[in-house]
């Protein structure tokens, strides 16, 4: 009789732990493991359905992590200025759950807002299209870009005309400060030689997206990685 008891426990307990399981499986997808490009599921297709229904892009809710789930993904966290990686783990699902898409409040409390139809909102959103692109020298077209003909183009697309060389376009717009970064300013680095030598755009939480020749493709980087911090020499706002 104390066996069969034993038994029957062992089996309401395992019966519980697999209901509670299954009850925990979308916390799970985001808080314990990341979903990133390339992985597929039911927990995708929620993450999906969050996006949509917050407004952004998404076409076809299956369960696949592609380019466009990406794309949202990586507008999502700018426009809540996080770390712009495009994988979603703890900090961008419990944002998601918060259907949060305003600033931050110390962000609003010196006035910035994020307008996803502002140009500079536009020309971040747009070069995150461009991940993975080759770098290429003198390169100004998705074929292949290098950092300078990266923001030529992107621009361009705006119908926004930039000098096509990083020095020049140095001195256009207005000077913006490391704290009142917006999405679309242009960020200045001292590389290969001196003065403005790399630039790349800024798309939120502390990121840019550049045309890498390290990389060898378009690629995002925190501004707070040591190389590039300590070549750091200021950003312009072209956009209005």
């Amino acid at each position: 009789m104390k066996r069969k008891v034993s038994y029957i426990g062992r089996t309401t307990l395992l019966v519980c732990f697999l209901l509670l399981c299954s009850g925990l499986t979308a916390y799970a997808a985001f808080g314990d493991y990341a979903l990133k490009y390339g992985t597929a599921g039911e927990d995708v297709a929620i993450l999906q359905n969050k996006l949509s229904a917050l407004g952004y892009d998404i076409k076809v809710i299956d369960g696949k992590f592609g380019r466009e789930t990406l794309q949202a993904v990586r507008a999502f966290q700018a426009d809540n200025q996080l770390e712009s990686d495009g994988i979603v783990g703890g900090q961008t699902f419990q944002c998601l759950l918060s259907g949060r898409t305003a600033p931050s409040a110390d962000q609003a409390s010196r006035g910035y807002t994020v307008n996803p139809r502002s140009k500079g909102a536009q020309i971040a959103l747009m070069a995150q299209q461009f991940l993975h692109v080759p770098y290429a020298w003198a390169g100004s077209s998705p074929g292949g870009f290098d950092c300078s003909g990266f923001i030529y183009y992107l621009y361009g697309q705006q119908g926004i005309t930039v000098p096509r060389m990083a020095d020049a376009q140095y001195q256009t717009g207005q000077r913006v400060e490391g704290n009142d970064l917006q999405l679309g300013d242009l960020v200045f680095f001292e590389t290969y030689e001196p003065g403005p030598s790399h630039v790349g755009v800024y798309i939120g939480g502390g990121n840019f997206i550049h045309a890498s020749s390290a990389a060898g493709e378009v690629t995002v980087t925190p501004l707070s990685k040591p190389y590039y911090a300590a070549r750091y020499l200021g950003a312009r706002r072209v956009t209005r």
